[in-house]
Formats: C-alpha cells, structure tokens, sequence
C-alpha cells in the first residue's frame, strides 16, 4: 500500500507542543503510513529553522506578520489560499492536517478548494469559547472530515461546547519517545523543581513562583514567553531562589537536574512537556484539572493539587521535599506509564489509522 501524502498547515509564531507533535510524526513515515511536509506562515525564523533542522520538506512562505488583522488575512484573503491551493495540488497531497488556531480557516479553505480530505488535531479548546476565535473555529470544524483530541478532556469539552464537532473526534493522546526521553542520574543533592513551559498567562507560572519562594524550595523555570520580565521581577521581590534559563533546544539536561516537574496551568489539555518528565522518572506536581488526571495519577506518579493556589502548591512542594524516597517511586511509576500508555509508536499507530479513514473516505 503506498504511503498517503501529508500536508502540515502550521500558521504560527511559537514553537510548542503542536510543533514538536508534527515532527514526531513526520521523521516516522513508516509508523503513520505518510510521507509528511509542512505549508509555513510565520514571523519566526526559529520556526522554520526547527522544522527544516527535523529533516521536513517545508515550504515557506516567507515572514508573515502575527496579529489579528494579519490572522484575518491570512484566514479570509485571497493570496495565501491560492498559494497553498496550489501547492496542495502540486505535491499530490491527500490529506490536509491543520493544527493550530492560525491554520483552521486557512487549511479548511485550501482543501475544500482542491477536494483534499483534512484532518485537524485538537491541542486545546479556548478557541472554542473565546468570542474572538470562536466563529473561525466553528466554520473550520463544521467542515473539517475528522478531528484529534490529544487527551479525552478534550473530546469532553467538544462534546459539550461543539458536538458536531465530537461526533466526528478521535483520541489519540500525545506521547514521547521513551528511549530519547529517559531516565538521567541527578548531579546533586539539593531539592529542586522545575516549570517547562511557554511564559504565558494562562501557564500561572506566577503561582509556581510564590510558592517555590514560600517553601524555601530551588525553582528552574525553563521556557520563554511574554510573561517572562513579569515572571522575573515577582522572583526577585519574592527573594526565592529562581533560575530563569530561557527556551532551550534539548530540555533533558534541566529536567535531569529537578526532583520534580510543575504544572500550574489552567486547564491543561495535556501536557507534552509532563509526559517527557514522567518519562524521565520525575514526579509531577499540577493542579488537578484538565486532561493532567489522564496522566499523573495522585500518589503513584505525581502530586494531584485540589486547590489552584500557590499555598496549596506551597504545601505539595514542603511534602515532597520531606519524601525523597516517594518521589523516587512515583518516578520509577512515571516512566511505567508512559512506557505503557504514552509510547511514540502507539501515538504514530493512532494517527495512521485516522490517515487510513480519510483515504477511504
């Protein structure tokens, strides 16, 4: 059976979780049955570097601007849907995959255009509430053949907030490779935790950073984002002892250097970042909500923190400080689960399947 043709429509200025799960499953033709490339519009040189560096074919469309009147052109004007028209017919491609809020109306219109199929994976569900976003989101995914949650959290809001749109969704949770993602010896003894994330608001790495002062505990922030100087000066009022190291490339030798990984996120659909700790044997601590409690189960994996407030998290971090040798096993149990559950293969298995639907639709 020859292998479908992919084409990634990626309108973004981040490179994120949708971004890493795109090369995940494009450097492994084989397990999806795709051969994969990308249509780029973004105004981060860094974007495109990344991609290209994986080894995809992308077609870049040159700097584009990041607002909400170029959003609007980009999704509703004339030049970019005839440029990705016609490169979706150039390339013989079979199936449109969109990702991102950028992409939805972009990636829709092209492929109606050239009688593509399209599949759209689901990475979070503001843009489904927010009356900005809302209407886009909507028109695309009336019209978009199938939808991937990353997490079943996902698929409920869906079913909730736009059940023409859960009908038709699958789940295929994201996950890691576990042999790239896996266990490193800590260097010293000293208790430490660590935040991987973009520095957005809806992150409330400020919560992350009050508690770690309040506790008396070594916090690395690891990522970059808007809320950065923010982030920065509320550390340094604080006095707690805050290492900022900005976005890095290979996040491994950070996460190797904390006890355990934080999420304060509001919501979170998922959590990539998460999985690659638990995949390192580093316990998460996170609120409670979102799709987080279809991967770190309370006491077995991680910490499951009921209350969204930096006191409550100040109080998982004291516990945790006290029960090194839990953390170890909720470590150990970590990597169990995601050897199990969150492997890279059944991730790829997963969207090969949904590929395969398409085709013969």
């Amino acid at each position: 059976m020859r292998r479908l043709r992919v084409m990634h429509v990626v309108v973004a200025g981040d490179i994120g979780g949708a971004e890493q799960l795109l090369v995940d499953l494009a450097i492994r033709p084989d397990r999806t049955g795709a051969d994969h490339q990308v249509a780029l519009l973004t105004p981060n040189r860094a974007l495109a570097a990344y991609l290209g560096g994986a080894g995809l074919r992308v077609h870049d469309r040159g700097p584009v601007r990041e607002d909400p009147l170029a959003y609007l052109y980009t999704a509703l004007g004339p030049a970019h849907v005839s440029w990705l028209a016609a490169l979706l017919v150039r390339e013989r491609i079979d199936v449109v995959h969109t990702h991102t809020l950028g992409s939805h109306v972009l990636g829709t219109r092209a492929a109606l255009r050239t009688g593509r199929a399209q599949l759209r994976t689901e990475h979070h569900v503001a843009h489904y509430m927010a009356p900005s976003s809302s209407p886009f989101t909507r028109w695309a995914a009336a019209r978009t053949d199938r939808i991937v949650a990353v997490s079943e959290y996902v698929r409920r809001v869906l079913a909730r907030t736009a059940p023409g749109a859960a009908s038709k969704t699958t789940v295929v949770r994201n996950a890691v490779d576990a042999e790239r993602w896996s266990p490193r010896p800590r260097s010293d003894h000293g208790f430490r935790v660590g935040v991987v994330c973009r520095l957005t608001a809806w992150k409330r790495v400020h919560l992350v950073v009050k508690a770690a002062a309040s506790a008396g505990v070594e916090l690395w922030v690891i990522g970059d984002g808007e809320e950065r100087a923010r982030l920065e000066a509320l550390a340094r009022r604080r006095g707690g002892a805050v290492r900022f190291v900005g976005r890095q490339a290979d996040t491994r030798p950070f996460v190797a250097e904390c006890d355990a990984v934080v999420s304060a996120a509001e919501a979170e659909p998922l959590g990539l970042s998460l999985l690659e700790s638990l995949s390192m044997e580093r316990p998460v601590i996170a609120f409670a909500g979102g799709g987080i409690p279809e991967i770190v189960q309370h006491g077995v994996s991680g910490v499951l923190v009921t209350q969204s407030t930096a006191a409550a998290l100040e109080e998982a971090f004291a516990s945790a400080r006290r029960d090194r040798a839990g953390l170890a096993r909720m470590g150990a149990a970590g990597r169990a689960f995601v050897l199990a559950h969150c492997d890279i293969g059944r991730m790829c298995e997963g969207y090969a399947s949904v590929y395969r639907s398409l085709s013969r639709a």
